[in-house]
Order: structure tokens, then sequence, then C-alpha cells
């Protein structure tokens, strides 16, 4: 039973957040809690989990008598997971990709850094296991296969820096790099000298020479930028 009331509110959700999040609800609108139990056909206790679900991303908020209110853009949780899911499937996409790669240039070339003097020899050996994953399935378009062993090189970036905030934007990451794949935001094949650029950031991070590892993880956001120009203008 517990199964099929997430399902019932997973349900809302996934027809709610990307409206909201589309501007199909502008900031202000207000969500009547029994409109929404008939548009859907579900109990109150349904609408209310998913409603307490938009408030933790601060989508919305509930006030009683007045219902759901949906709130101004500029203070939703933008780096929750699912809101960037979301602003990504909708009509912003370029824009949002392009923040959040942004987010990456400042982030990912700071944190290859400090790996290079922090990283383990277990994270050193991970960063190279990934990077070669990513040579292995950059050609014949495995993009899911390439993107697997992409999302895990940079988890492992941004964890070995020793900076936990760095550490926490991992599913960030996670979400532009699948995103991109989803949505075709990329070639067929990823760019080979992309490719080579995470390997070699494997090897400085694991000769401990910072310099290089942060000067090669900004050209790796770089280059993801300049597709962008060229896939989502």
């Amino acid at each position: 039973m517990e199964s099929q009331g997430q399902g019932l509110h997973g349900r809302v959700l996934a027809a709610l957040g990307p409206a909201i999040t589309a501007g199909e609800y502008p900031p202000g609108t207000v969500l009547r809690t029994d409109e929404l139990e008939q548009r859907f056909d579900v109990s109150r206790t349904v609408v209310r989990e998913a409603v307490r679900v938009l408030e933790s991303m601060h989508l919305v908020e509930s006030r009683r008598r007045v219902g759901v209110t949906v709130r101004p853009a500029e203070e939703w949780n933008v780096f929750d997971p699912q809101v960037i899911r979301w602003r990504l499937a909708g009509a912003d996409r370029p824009r949002q990709l392009r923040s959040l790669t942004v987010l990456r240039s400042a982030v990912e070339p700071v944190a290859a850094g400090l790996a290079a003097a922090l990283a383990t020899p277990g994270q050193c050996a991970e960063l190279t296991e990934h990077a070669l994953g990513m040579v292995a399935t950059s050609r014949g378009q495995q993009l899911d296969a390439y993107l697997v062993h992409d999302i895990a090189f940079h988890r492992v970036i941004l964890r070995a820096s020793g900076n936990e905030m760095f550490a926490r934007l991992g599913d960030v990451v996670a979400e532009v790099l699948t995103g991109r794949t989803e949505h075709q935001v990329m070639f067929t094949d990823p760019d080979p000298a992309a490719v080579t650029l995470h390997v070699r950031v494997a090897e400085a991070v694991r000769c401990r020479d910072a310099a290089a590892a942060e000067r090669l993880t900004r050209e790796i956001t770089a280059g993801a930028m300049a597709e962008l120009d060229v896939l989502a203008p």
C-alpha cells in the first residue's frame, strides 16, 4: 500500500514539477488542494505529500486558507537534482545547461587541483579506471555506457578535493551530464580531445601535479561550453 501511495504522489509530482519549472504556473499562482485532488483523482493525503516535496524544493509554499502558492524562480532550490532534471526537460534547456556549465567551470578545475594534492591511492585508481572506461566507450555510439564512466570520473574529482561542499555537487554534475545525453545535446560520439583530456587529468592527479590538473580540467569545461554554443545556442 505504501509503494502505491509513493507511486500516486510521484505521478502528481511528475505533472506539477515540470509545469511549475516551465512557467506554466507563474509565480503567485494558487493551486487549490481540492482542485488537485479532482484533477489527478487522488486523495488529499497524496496531494499533501506531493506538495510537501515541492515545498522542500522551494517551488511552492502552502498556507492555511490561501492554498498552495507558486514561488518566484529566484527562490527555488536550483541545486536540487530533481529541479535540475525538470528544468532540463523544458523549453529553457539551453539556458539551464549554460548556467550549470558555468558553475562546473568555476568549481571543477579548482576541485581537480585540490584532488592532485589530496586524492588517496584508491581515488587515483578510480580516476584512471573511469578515464580508461571513457576511452573504451567513446566510439561506436555507446553514449549510455560512456555516461556511466563520465559521471563517476567527475564524482571522484569532486570527492577527492577534500571539500565537502564540492563533493555535494556530484549530483548536480551528474544531472548536467545525464541531461546532455538524454536530450541529445552531444555529438554522436564524444569529442576525442575531451576524452584524452580526462586521461591526462587522471594522470596529473596521480602525479600530484595540481597546476596541470586544474589547467586540463579547465580545458574540459571550456570544451563543454563550446559544444553548447553549437548544439544548444
